[in-house]
């Protein structure tokens, strides 16, 4: 059975919804990829769990909680069903479509040289971190040829260079043969500015990195408001 809202319980009811959810599948189908507003989207996201009915009450509602479409999506089972009118199985599918989403960006980089996929690179980030409420640094090891050998959760929480170890960063390098990195981490704040201990620990890492023949290429900070490349700032 799906999961019911308050006020589905006439067959009017029912039948006009039906009509509404089949008139979002032709737009869908037919449209493009702009064919549906992002509450309209949610809404048809909603019907694999809500199987009668009208969404858009609770597509809304979830936008307005979280922000935006992507932050829904982004948002974990447990925080979903806080909302009224949500569910185990309303979240289940909601949360379903974010590990898609994240395991296709994430086929667009593997088995891939990193610097030549620099956007798809971006854009696997930023679906895994932007939205995230804590702080999260991960550190990329890539072989001779610029492919991902290891994406490594070097950290999560509150992080500061005395949480973050350069010589450690490098030596990880050397036990996995990995030739160069990239630096990632997020500013829950939205806003991806790299603050003064952000480029003091970056300089510290690629100092480290010289000294033993390791290169940093980049270290990306992602946020909601977008990213930045610390080497595109030339502050590497």
């Amino acid at each position: 059975m799906g999961e019911w809202l308050p006020g589905d319980t006439n067959k009017s009811a029912t039948h006009a919804g039906a009509g509404h959810r089949q008139r979002l599948r032709k737009r869908l189908l037919s449209g493009g990829a702009e064919a549906l507003a992002d509450y309209e989207l949610l809404e048809f996201l909603l019907f694999a769990a809500i199987r009668q009915g009208d969404t858009k009450p609770l597509a809304k509602a979830l936008i307005a909680h979280f922000g935006s479409f992507s932050g829904v999506l982004a948002a974990d089972p447990q925080a979903l069903q806080r909302v009224k009118g949500m569910g185990e199985a309303s979240a289940a599918a909601l949360y379903a479509c974010s590990l898609a989403a994240r395991r296709m960006a994430r086929g667009a980089v593997q088995d891939k040289p990193v610097l030549a996929s620099w956007q798809a690179l971006l854009d696997y980030l930023a679906i895994d971190m932007a939205h995230l409420a804590h702080e999260r640094v991960r550190v990329l090891y890539l072989n001779a040829q610029n492919r991902l050998i290891l994406d490594h959760l070097l950290g999560e929480g509150s992080i500061d260079e005395a949480a973050i170890h350069p010589r450690e960063v490098i030596r990880k390098a050397f036990d996995i043969g990995a030739t160069a990195l990239i630096l990632v981490h997020n500013h829950p704040s939205g806003n991806p500015e790299p603050s003064r201990a952000d480029i003091a620990i970056t300089a510290r890492i690629a100092e480290a990195g010289r000294l033993l023949g390791v290169t940093v290429h980049d270290h990306v900070i992602i946020g909601r408001e977008g990213n930045v490349s610390l080497r595109a700032k030339g502050l590497i």
